[in-house]
């Protein structure tokens, strides 16, 4: 009985944490921080809220659970009687893996990927995949990406349309799993739905005037 109930009650938990966090981001722009087209900024992201203004995040930027962006230190307000203030810039297209912190007077450059746990605490060039305590540069972009597409050729795809958690049969977890037993694999298309307003990921509006940064870049590139 107690698992009909909670079955019934997750699509409206699921609803009103989506509305919820709709209204938080609404709120942050309020107070004057700017959120691009197609943001992925969930909801255990923690912001400086009473320095939101000063934070600024470029289109198609994801963040990974429990990121902090930190626009202030008051460490030394008890000695000084003053606290550090200091803006924050994230171009478009860049990513944060969980619990990564940002912080006050750092700008990261367009199509960044950034490790998780990593604590950026310098500004990061563009194109780059970057990682640690601070972070640092450990490659670029191209040589990430031509790493993972040597590995797509040569690894079995799962299309996302039919693998996703949503869609996920007891018949495709086993052919799932038996294929992982062997090694890692890659689900594809995610993003592709996404764009057509399908996909699984929570993200801030977006329309035709926002061009993801990272698809953009693959085309000038293979040109």
């Amino acid at each position: 009985m107690l698992g009909a109930i909670l079955d019934l009650i997750s699509p409206w938990k699921a609803r009103f944490e989506s509305a919820r966090l709709k209204r938080r981001w609404a709120h942050l722009k309020a107070a004057g921080m700017h959120i691009g087209q197609g943001v992925n900024l969930p909801a255990s992201t923690w912001i400086d809220t009473s320095h939101c203004f000063l934070i600024s995040i470029g289109d198609w930027c994801g963040f990974g659970e429990q990121c902090m962006i930190l626009a202030h230190d008051a460490q030394m307000d008890e000695f000084l009687d003053a606290a550090l203030m200091a803006k924050i810039v994230i171009h478009g297209s860049c990513h944060f893996g969980s619990r990564t912190v940002i912080l006050p007077g750092v700008e990261v450059g367009p199509r960044t990927i950034v490790g998780a746990n990593s604590v950026v605490s310098k500004s990061l060039p563009a194109d780059t995949v970057c990682a640690g305590v601070p972070a640092k540069v450990i490659c670029s972009l191209d040589d990430y990406l031509a790493r993972h597409r040597e590995r797509l050729a040569q690894t079995q795809q799962f299309p996302w349309t039919e693998y996703n958690s949503a869609s996920l049969t007891a018949e495709r977890l086993r052919e799932l799993l038996a294929v992982l037993e062997k090694g890692p694999a890659y689900i594809v298309g995610g993003f592709s739905e996404e764009l057509k307003g399908q996909g699984g990921t929570e993200r801030t509006p977006f329309d035709h005037t926002a061009q993801p940064n990272g698809v953009q870049y693959l085309k000038k590139r293979d040109q």
